[in-house]
């Protein structure tokens, strides 16, 4: 038995060297697991990212395929359920009432609502023949961003194309139907005037470069002679019916440029003569025009940017600032839209008459902030003699349109103490040679920059000095096109110039008696008048200046959040831009509407969509989602019919815009 077992011992000591343990094997076990354990814990952000997006992309094409499974009834369906039956689009009510398509109808698209389109480019656009840059899919931005910027940006000293480059409006009623997959311009109100036998020979969209002065597309594309032409074969074509013409955002200052033009001798005119808009337009039906301007333009050219932009910039500081992969976000922008000279169209007009100055404005000591709903604002005539002032704003005057400071936006004008910065010598940036974006900020300098600052408040009219001094070449250029003063004489010879032809209180209306003029615009939402600023302590290659979102006011019913105040309006364009020349300028015979064209106010109080199903909704006021507001659209189609000012209802008001127009003190 010994010896049994002397021998096995060495056999179990060779099977021990020989094979591993099962401790050592559980050991081996653990450590690889231990191993996958910790590439687990060394997730990168790469990963999450990537994770990130595959869900929302198997998300999105999941609730795409649902979407396009389902039944087309099945969200009006749904939304019937909870806010009770739909009313019928305006286009069967009218069907059903036996109304016809008679008159041709124009459409004008406003700023950045015009699809454009790649004829020429360099190398970087290899590939994009016609596809469009503007409008669409927007696929270039994301994709070469860089050279989308350059195509997109005019020359810098004639405002025209630059070497090598051609983009060109879209044609056809596709040009603006829709801005984007999904989001409408025109396409709702289109789709309404067929149901009454309207067809494109009886539409025509009047597409132009939107990015150009106003004279400037008739110098490049002869745009305004096309519509001349195109309006009179309409006319010509439907038994002699006048053509009405709906116009939208900035395209209702372009029409009105258009009025004096087509009567104006060639060569700076279209040579129709002083009858030619009585012969050959019915009625013009502005919608949100921005007649006298817009203080959200300025924002734009001075900062390039809004409320919105301020409040993300302070929801995530630092973010738009960042030379992200060498892409300086808003000073790509800014370059830009600073070519484009219609921007400068937008600039406010009137001066201090108009928008008030230090311690006075229209609008003061009313809170249009204040929500109210439709039945309390209607009124007829605009007389509401209980509206409730703002007792916080008793020295603050909405025509300081840009503030350094709270402290200067509501300080008594007698305690401002104020720099002029007209004289002040412009410094040095030592960024100049550095920065990969140059913009003219880079010419003024830190102690430029200091210098406006130190003026503390700005109105209306010294809005052009300060743009003057912080962008020269800009307004060199833009002063050859447009003017924002108030003539004094409208029979000087010297307003035959085009330059005053879209300026309402620089230039008449046409001679055209039998002709209606009706403002259609929303009401009843936020819209931006006038901006609380702070200048940068090193403003380096960025922008010297933003929108203090910092500031804001306690009381909730103020209007200043965020670094911007504001009034009543469609969230764009104040109602005092939009209807203050139909209220006074224009209402009756004045010397700026010498033949005493009717002119009507047709305010559409903002009413949110109930759910999502309802997209952008149909009573909507907001600026661009108006376009498929019912109300709006069977006024329009009433009037295309061949309806008049009376049979849509005459005025129709929900703001004080009438109790804003009697403060302005205008010679009539």
């Amino acid at each position: 038995m010994s010896l049994i077992r002397r021998r096995k011992a060495p056999e179990n000591e060779i099977s021990t060297d020989a094979e591993p343990k099962p401790d050592a094997e559980e050991d081996d076990k653990k450590s690889k697991k231990n191993i996958k354990v910790g590439n687990k814990q060394k997730w990168s952000c790469i990963d999450s990212c990537c994770w990130f997006i595959g869900c929302i992309c198997c998300v999105w094409w999941l609730l795409l395929f649902l979407y396009n499974a389902m039944p087309a009834s099945f969200p009006q369906y749904v939304t019937e359920a909870i806010t009770g039956p739909l009313p019928d689009p305006p286009g069967v009510k009218l069907q059903k009432e036996g109304l016809k398509a008679k008159h041709p109808v124009v459409f004008i698209p406003g700023i950045v609502t015009c699809g454009l389109e790649l004829w020429e480019g360099h190398q970087c656009a290899e590939g994009l023949f016609r596809k469009r840059l503007w409008g669409g899919t927007f696929g270039e931005v994301y994709k070469r961003p860089l050279c989308w910027v350059d195509h997109m940006t005019l020359d810098n000293e004639t405002g025209m194309d630059p070497p090598g480059i051609r983009v060109r409006p879209v044609s056809g009623l596709v040009a603006a139907d829709y801005f984007a997959p999904g989001y409408f311009v025109w396409a709702v109100l289109i789709a309404n005037l067929a149901r009454i036998g309207y067809e494109e020979k009886t539409m025509y969209m009047a597409a132009y470069d939107w990015r150009l002065s106003f004279q400037n597309t008739e110098v490049r594309d002869q745009t305004l002679s096309r519509i001349k032409s195109n309006i009179e074969l309409m006319v010509a074509t439907n038994g002699g019916k006048k053509a009405v013409i709906v116009p939208h955002s900035m395209g209702v200052v372009y029409f009105l440029h258009f009025m004096k033009w087509v009567e104006a001798p060639a060569p700076m005119g279209g040579g129709g003569g002083p009858d030619w808009c009585a012969k050959h337009i019915k009625a013009v039906m502005n919608i949100g025009g921005p007649l006298l301007g817009v203080p959200k333009s300025i924002a734009g050219l001075f900062s390039a940017e809004a409320r919105d932009i301020a409040v993300a910039r302070a929801i995530a500081p630092g973010v738009l600032d960042k030379d992200l992969f060498h892409f300086q976000t808003l000073e790509h922008i800014m370059k830009m839209t600073r070519t484009w000279d219609s921007t400068m169209s937008m600039i406010p007009r009137g001066g201090d008459t108009i928008w008030g100055d230090l311690d006075w404005s229209p609008e003061e000591g009313y809170s249009p902030c204040r929500s109210k709903s439709k039945d309390d604002a209607a009124q007829i005539s605009g007389h509401d003699e209980n509206r409730t002032t703002d007792s916080n704003a008793k020295y603050y005057s909405y025509g300081r349109m840009i503030s350094f400071g709270k402290d200067a936006a509501k300080a008594h004008s007698s305690d401002l103490k104020r720099i002029d910065f007209r004289g002040a010598v412009k410094g040095s940036n030592v960024a100049n040679n550095t920065c990969d974006v140059w913009n003219e900020y880079h010419d003024m300098g830190v102690s430029g920059a200091k210098a406006v600052e130190e003026y503390k408040v700005y109105t209306a009219g010294e809005i052009l000095d300060l743009l003057n001094f912080v962008a020269p070449k800009m307004m060199a250029r833009g002063s050859a096109h447009f003017s924002y003063g108030i003539a004094d004489d409208l029979d000087d010879p010297k307003y035959s110039h085009y330059k005053y032809w879209s300026n309402p209180l620089e230039t008449k209306l046409p001679d055209a008696p039998d002709m209606e003029i009706y403002s259609m615009y929303g009401v009843g939402i936020q819209t931006e008048r006038a901006y609380v600023y702070r200048r940068m302590p090193t403003a380096g290659c960025n922008i010297p200046f933003q929108i203090d979102a910092s500031v804001d006011e306690e009381d909730e019913d103020s209007c200043l959040k965020s670094g911007v105040y504001t009034v009543d309006g469609d969230e764009t364009v104040p109602a005092l831009s939009a209807g203050f020349m139909y209220a006074k300028g224009w209402r009756g015979r004045t010397r700026f509407n010498p033949s005493g064209i009717k002119t009507y106010i047709r305010e559409y109080f903002h009413a949110p969509p109930a759910n999502l199903l309802e997209g952008r909704g149909t009573q909507s006021g907001a600026h661009v989602d108006i376009m498929g507001n019912f109300a709006l659209i069977e006024d329009v189609m009433r009037v295309a019919a061949g309806g008049t000012g009376e049979d849509v209802g005459g005025d129709q008001v929900f703001s004080d815009i009438f109790k804003w127009s009697e403060k302005i003190s205008l010679r009539l």
